[in-house]
Formats: structure tokens, C-alpha cells, sequence
């Protein structure tokens, strides 16, 4: 287990260690106070359990280094994680609302709602610090199944907010006479079909890792690194292709390189740009390199000083993502035409 592996799979037990304290939490309050809304958080926290489980193993088995039967590693386990852990929520949301029309038919006496609400605050408090931290290091570290638990606990805070909100209006009213506790079911009704639309979101994103859908954000990481450190001899770069496995990001690139080069100068280009890279996205990086000769229209954006040049150098390529995306070799602007000077 790499570094980067194991800084994951350490936090996610804290993520499993707060969250099922703030389990206990919630349905204790639940019980003293008989409200269905902090009975809508309480469910909520125990998919943040059991989903969080499964991230840990997840991300466990996404650290095994890759073997025969598995060449590209293990990650995608974690998308398989976050596909389940989207589905338990969306059910935890349609529970959330049966129980509410429940409520609202066979309504229920609700008893200490001060007590109540206090444990929701702070458990909400507690989920809002330890799901942004879980967000930042999953985006920071390329861990989906880190991310989505880190979403989670945010959710529930934003559930929780509302949720705290709801009966603090409820228990004001109480206060001074008024019956509002109709708003108990309402509350968890609407927070209800707000944890299905999360759920459905986890499982989008799950599926778009799984159809290996284009990751905008590091495509345009990766050609600003490129550009960065471009080379001379890098007259021109297509093809670009990024893939996630769990924290490991497979980048394959075919680069237009100088025809009359020796093969120790293409393995020296080769280092170099596995360099730039590494300095970018760190170690957990399996760069494949795919070496092109230039073509005749390559000599004006080519600004080396070779002995075969039929041009005049114009300008270099201006790299960006569409661009380096394409599956050819560019050629825009002026076309040379080269002829064998002995034909007529």
C-alpha cells in the first residue's frame, strides 16, 4: 500500500469511527424526542455507516498492487463502492418518505424536543468538519470512494441544517401556544426526496468512472503541465487519453518527435516527459508514451534547428485540451508539399 493509498484508507476509518458515534447520536435523540424528521437523519446516518464500511474495504483493495488477473490495479473497486454506497442512499430516502406519509396519517406526540435538538447540532457540526476534510484529501488524492463518503457526511449536515431549522420552528411555536407540529412529517418529506436526488447523483458519477468518461478538470491539468514544460523536441502531442484507477491515473499520449532521432534520445525525451508529469500528479502515475516521426507539414511548427528542414519555422502548435484529445496528427495552417528533387 503506497502513500497516497494508505493516507485514504486511514481516514476513511476515522469517517466510520465519527459517523457511527453520530449514529447512536441521532437515535438516541430520536427515541427521547419521537420526531420523524431527526428519525430522517437517523436513517441517513446509518447508510453513512454501512456505506462507509464498504469504502474502507474499498479503498483497501484498491491499494493491492496490480497482478496478472488485475494489470491496471485494483481501483475500480471503489467504483463499484460508490455505485452501491448511491443506491443505499437512494433508498434511504424513499424509507425517510414512507415513514413521513406514515406520520402524517397516524401523527405522533413529540416529547423533549430541546434535548433533541441539541444532539442534532452537534452531531451536524461534527459530520460538516469531518466530511470537508474527507472531500478535500479524496479530490487531493484521486479517491472516489473517499469523496463520496466525505459527500456524504456533507449531505447529512445540509439534511441535519434543515432538519434543525424545521423544529426549531416547531418547538418556538410550542413555546407560545401554537401547534406546528405538522411541520415534523413536512420536514422529512422534503428532506427525503433531497437524499434520493444525492443518491441518484453518487450512482451518475459512479457509472460516468465506470464508462471511463472523460475527466474535464485533469485533461486540462495535464496539458497545462504539458505545456509547461514543453520540449523542443515535443513538436507536437495527440491523442491524449487519461484514465482512473482509484488514486492511480493511467495517461497514455502519442508525441510527434524529430524523424532522424536516435532511440537513446527518445528514452531521453521519455524520461523527461514522465518527469513533468510525476512533478504534476505525483507518483501514483502510469504514463505510456507512444513516439511519432514528424511528417512533411511538421517542419513549421517546428522550431529545432534539423538538417532535413523543407520550411520555414511559423509558430509552434498552441496545445489545449479538444486539441490533444484528437486521434491525428495536426496540421493547420500552411501544408508543405515535399518532393524528391531527382523526379521530374
Amino acid at each position: 500500500m503506497n502513500d497516497v493509498s494508505s493516507e485514504n484508507y486511514n481516514f476513511q476509518k476515522i469517517v466510520v469511527i465519527v459517523g457511527a458515534s453520530l449514529l447512536v447520536m441521532k437515535f438516541a435523540a430520536y427515541f427521547i424526542t419521537n420526531s420523524v424528521a431527526i428519525f430522517t437523519d437517523a436513517v441517513e446516518s446509518i447508510v453513512n455507516v454501512v456505506a462507509g464500511v464498504i469504502g474502507l474495504y474499498a479503498l483497501y483493495l484498491s491499494a493491492q498492487p496490480a497482478d496478472r488477473s488485475h494489470p491496471f490495479g485494483h481501483g475500480r473497486v471503489e467504483l463499484i463502492s460508490a455505485t452501491v454506497e448511491g443506491a443505499m442512499i437512494a433508498v434511504a430516502g424513499v424509507l425517510i418518505i414512507l415513514e413521513a406519509v406514515n406520520d402524517l396519517m397516524n401523527p405522533k406526540e413529540i416529547s423533549s424536543l430541546d434535548i433533541g435538538l441539541l444532539l442534532i447540532i452537534l452531531a451536524a457540526g461534527v459530520n460538516f468538519v469531518v466530511g470537508t476534510a474527507a472531500v478535500r484529501k479524496g479530490k487531493k488524492n484521486r479517491s472516489m470512494a473517499l469523496e463520496a463518503s466525505g459527500r456524504h457526511l456533507r449531505t447529512d449536515t445540509v439534511s441535519s441544517a434543515g432538519i434543525i431549522i424545521g423544529l426549531t420552528i416547531v418547538y418556538l411555536g410550542a413555546r407560545s401556544g401554537y401547534d406546528l407540529y405538522i411541520l415534523d412529517p413536512i420536514i422529512a418529506l422534503v428532506f427525503g426526496a433531497l437524499i434520493m436526488i444525492t443518491g441518484a447523483r453518487v450512482i451518475k458519477k459512479a457509472m460516468d468512472g465506470i464508462m471511463d468518461k472523460a475527466d474535464a478538470e485533469i485533461l486540462e491539468k495535464a496539458v497545462v503541465c504539458l505545456s509547461e514544460h514543453r520540449s523542443e523536441a515535443w513538436i507536437d502531442i495527440h491523442n491524449l487519453r487519461v484514465i482512473k484507477y482509484g488514486s492511480k491515473l493511467h495517461i497514455e499520449m502519442h508525441v510527434t518527435m524529430p524523424f532522424d532521432m536516435t532511440i537513446s534520445q527518445m528514452e531521453e525525451e521519455n524520461s523527461r516527459l514522465h518527469g513533468s508529469v510525476g512533478s504534476t500528479f505525483g507518483g501514483s502515475v502510469d504514463l505510456i508514451m507512444m513516439p511519432e516521426p514528424c511528417k512533411e507539414f511538421s517542419c513549421i511548427h517546428c522550431s529545432r534547428d534539423c538538417r532535413a528542414r523543407r520550411a520555414e519555422f511559423i509558430e509552434r502548435i498552441n496545445w489545449n485540451v479538444d486539441l490533444l484529445a484528437q486521434e491525428h496528427q495536426h496540421a493547420y495552417g500552411n501544408h508543405v508539399v515535399i518532393r524528391d528533387p531527382g523526379k521530374r
